[in-house]
């Protein structure tokens, strides 16, 4: 196993080995692995787009062309990191196994994150290769990274998929070459994933071949994919929800993947007609709505889908409700980060344990603690703390960031994640309730008020569909609360900040947590992976409020 702690801070011996002795992981490269799943069921359907019906035969011949043409054809080799930017597309299926044959570590970053970020970020993981989809909507991938070239000292190599270049995805597939097979440690680093719950320039998460494909296997079996499966994953397939909640976890046990451009409700639900899709994991509330109120979803044939997965940020119980009682979804719950870690509501749980938590891990081997904030000391069940853990598949540090990591870490090695939860055991299960992040608090005056409790309320009020909770500048007390709200259209009226002031009042809630002022808007704003992006509402009530100053 490397010992590179400075860069990929490495799992402790002990928990190593039992991993090994359980058979949890795997010493084989994850490539390897995928080449053992296509190899059991060559002619069966692997991979679903708007322009490919590929079976595992076909994307396996693909995905080791790519490889060899990757070590035969560019100053590459086993080790190097190449940065992502391609969108929903075959190609960008195809280039991810290529590398991870190929032994080069992708890092998995979105065609929408900006120069600066990807300059940062190829600096930050010493990467040689950008790989760009030059028909990516509006933007210039290509120039960008030959902009990027000239700026980043050792990103050297640029592979253009779905366009012209020097080196082309298409061209490497096509050299023909034949390589000896590299040498792939199956101890390291496999891929690069972005943490979502930082600030400013995202953590990067060293994902290993052995945990990474365990991660996808139990994944797997806790959704019960087998052969006859199909899964459809609306967000950015390059994100780590994409990767290893959706696409590895499908390919792993031999499923179907589809694979929609966008989170487009109408394509979406035709996909999931006309494919029998029977499992779409981690779709976040947003998503969900959307599809819901897509005009075509109530005459769309939904009886495939048994396993309909909202993760990302907590859904309302109205959503849940209307999904079951209006298109009959049986909808669950997930939690999970590029850290690692996943939480899932079981379909055999108490109804309110489906409602009102995102369940248990999914790893018997998963280990769990309940901290109090700032502190190493466990809170008693059913008390909101800090969730924190360790396991099979969650990292032991992030890469190149030692003074984070002593602080992100507890002295046994457990994962601070940020997040405040409630654990709540039934029947001798642990299961867990979200209650906000540590961060997502709003400071009026030194109250400090949660947002997620003022949301969980707001979206009860009749004519709510979903509220987002931010802090607004002011002068004498730092921050006023500002509640955003979309309404329903069909509700009788659109609701004024009296009304749901006297709302609030009734379900309970403290008068200091009021919100101060109310913006009814028709969307959220949404990060590139589909949450709501809280920056962007702060930003704009803080404009609007200088604006009007």
């Amino acid at each position: 196993m490397t010992t590179d702690t400075a860069t990929a801070p490495t799992f402790a011996p002990a928990l190593a080995q039992r991993y090994l002795r359980d058979g949890l992981w795997r010493r084989e490269p994850l490539g390897e692995a995928l080449r053992r799943a296509a190899a059991h069921r060559s002619e069966r359907l692997a991979l679903v787009t708007p322009e490919v019906r590929w079976t595992y035969r076909e994307l396996d011949e693909r995905t080791d062309a790519v490889a060899a043409g990757l070590l035969a054809a560019t100053p590459l080799r086993p080790g190097d990191r190449m940065m992502f930017q391609s969108g929903n597309v075959a190609e960008t299926v195809v280039a991810y196994y290529g590398a991870v044959k190929a032994g080069i570590v992708p890092v998995c970053t979105l065609p929408q994150h900006g120069e600066r970020e990807i300059g940062q970020l190829a600096a930050h993981t010493g990467a040689r290769a950008h790989l760009v989809q030059a028909d990516f909507r509006s933007r210039d991938l290509v120039a960008s990274a030959q902009r990027l070239a000239a700026t980043v000292p050792g990103l050297d190599t640029l592979i253009v998929a779905r366009g012209d270049g020097a080196l082309t995805l298409e061209g490497l597939a096509a050299t023909g070459a034949t390589v000896p097979a590299p040498e792939i440690d199956p101890d390291g680093v496999v891929a690069f994933q972005l943490s979502g719950g930082t600030t400013g320039l995202p953590k990067v998460a060293p994902r290993r071949h052995p945990e990474y494909a365990y991660n996808a296997r139990v994944w797997a079996q806790a959704l019960r994919l087998d052969e006859s499966s199909v899964v459809l994953h609306p967000l950015p397939i390059m994100h780590n929800a994409g990767v290893v909640a959706a696409l590895q976890p499908a390919h792993l046990t031999g499923a179907t993947f589809v694979l929609p451009t966008s989170a487009d409700p109408g394509e979406v639900l035709e996909l999931i007609a006309r494919e029998r899709v029977t499992a779409m994991p981690v779709v976040p509330p947003a998503v969900a709505i959307r599809l819901l109120e897509h005009p075509a979803a109530r005459s769309t044939d939904l009886t495939s889908l048994t396993r309909f997965v909202i993760g990302g940020q907590r859904p309302s119980e109205e959503l849940l409700e209307r999904l079951e009682a209006e298109l009959g979804i049986a909808a669950l719950q997930m939690f999970g980060m590029a850290e690692g870690m996943f939480l899932y509501t079981p379909p055999d749980a108490p109804l309110w344990v489906r409602r009102g938590t995102v369940g248990t891990p999914i790893s018997p081997a998963d280990e769990v603690r309940v901290l109090e904030i700032g502190g190493e000391d466990e809170v008693p069940d059913g008390q909101i703390g800090e969730l924190a853990c360790r396991g099979p598949y969650t990292i032991p540090g992030y890469h190149r960031a030692a003074a984070h990591n002593a602080t992100a870490f507890t002295a046994d090695g457990f994962y601070r994640t940020g997040d405040l939860v409630t654990r709540h055991v039934v029947d001798g299960v642990d299961y867990y309730a979200i209650d906000g992040r540590i961060k997502d608090v709003i400071n009026r005056g030194a109250e400090k008020i949660h947002a997620e409790e003022v949301e969980e309320l707001l979206v009860r009020h009749p004519a709510v569909l979903a509220a987002a909770l931010v802090g607004m500048p002011d002068p004498v007390l730092g921050e006023r609360i500002c509640a955003y709200v979309t309404v329903d259209a069909e509700a009788d009226g659109t609701p004024t900040l009296p009304e749901i002031t006297a709302f609030l009042l009734e379900q309970g809630l403290a008068r200091f947590k009021l919100p101060e002022r109310l913006e009814v808007v028709e969307a959220f704003p949404l990060t590139n992976v589909g949450k709501v992006s809280k920056k962007d509402l702060r930003a704009d009530i803080a404009r609007k409020i200088e604006e009007a100053s």
